[in-house]
């Protein structure tokens, strides 16, 4: 359990022994490109630690954002990594301007929002990369996607493998088979080493699925199963598996990878189980629909393990969190959403 924010932030920048050995195999910096979203403080911190525990503490991890919140660059500056302020939208930003560094890791994307301007989701996930790529032809690329990217599968298939075929159902998620593509390009046409990170849903107590679904339960408001499956998976261990796949990126054929938990989880159950935490009963609302968006992670959970924080400690760790009245994101990620209008 986690009393503040601070032991959450500790827990998230721990590396195992796994990491470490991974990344002294590493050469060369670290640049991560849209450091400032959910995901990516924790990530650069994680790395940092990684690299300093592997005895690599001249390698540099550059964190690039905007940094809007300059209190978030500050405290990653106490942490030993190099913030750079860069608007990467910009039309008359010069990459060049950026570090050179031979890992990368592409954390930038639109989703929100993208059903009533899908013309900038586009130029974000899938133009961008392209100015991306020819910034850093070799360097090695992990680049964030998203289960998205696969069609809606029936709930007791298990979801859909690397291998099975791609589906995008809207705006957004045919923008982000659009990055995928143009970095498989580059590694096809250029020989750069990239690694396709398809992620769905990073947990980490502030926001969430679980958050999403623990939050209206305890507030007695009614939980949507219309899509009444998910996939969910600890944050630590997405970003542990995200910057250990550099090592696996390749030229020619580009890695891919399914990034979540191993459990196909019922919306109802977790609402039964948060219902359980707060002495409540869960309301609902709608019907399940015997399809979701499910990914198989066999392949990741294979090279990289079993995540270390289980489903059911995540749900107790989430129910804690919220009884502390500790702070949330107030961004839900409308797992529920059918259509693909974000």
């Amino acid at each position: 359990m986690f009393t503040n924010e601070a032991a959450l932030e500790e827990r998230l920048a721990t590396p195992s022994p796994a990491l470490v050995a991974d990344l002294a195999r590493l050469d060369g910096d670290l640049l991560v490109l849209g450091a400032g979203g959910k995901m990516g403080p924790s990530l650069c911190r994680l790395a940092r630690r990684a690299l300093d525990a592997a005895g690599r503490g001249d390698t540099t991890v550059y964190a690039v954002s905007r940094w809007s919140d300059r209190a978030a660059a500050e405290a990653l500056e106490a942490d030993g990594i190099r913030t750079v302020a860069f608007d990467l939208m910009d039309p008359a930003a010069d990459l060049s301007a950026l570090p050179d560094a031979a890992n990368v890791v592409f954390m930038v994307g639109a989703k929100f929002g993208s059903a009533g301007a899908p013309s900038h989701a586009w130029a974000v996930n899938a133009a961008m990369p392209d100015r991306v790529v020819r910034r850093w032809p070799q360097a090695r690329i992990a680049a964030f996607s998203t289960g998205n990217v696969y069609p809606l599968v029936p709930v007791a298939s298990g979801g859909c493998a690397e291998d099975d075929p791609v589906g995008p159902v809207g705006e957004y998620a045919m923008s982000c088979l659009g990055r995928e593509r143009i970095f498989a390009h580059a590694a096809l046409t250029r020989g750069t080493p990239v690694a396709l990170i398809r992620l769905n849903y990073a947990v980490d107590l502030r926001y969430g699925v679980l958050a999403d679904i623990a939050g209206r339960v305890r507030a007695g408001e009614p939980v949507d199963v219309r899509t009444g499956a998910v996939n969910v998976v600890w944050q630590g261990y997405a970003n542990e598996v995200t910057l250990r796949s550099l090592a696996h990126a390749t030229g020619g054929d580009a890695f891919t990878l399914n990034l979540t938990g191993p459990e196909t989880a019922s919306v109802r159950r977790l609402a039964g189980l948060f219902g359980a935490e707060f002495a409540t009963v869960p309301r609902f609302t709608g019907e399940e629909s015997p399809t979701a968006l499910l990914s198989d992670a066999s392949r990741c959970h294979r090279l990289f393990g079993y995540p270390d924080v289980t489903l059911g400690t995540l749900v107790a760790w989430q129910a804690d969190w919220l009884r502390r009245g500790l702070p949330v994101s107030g961004k839900p990620t409308k797992f529920q959403v059918r259509d693909g209008r974000f």
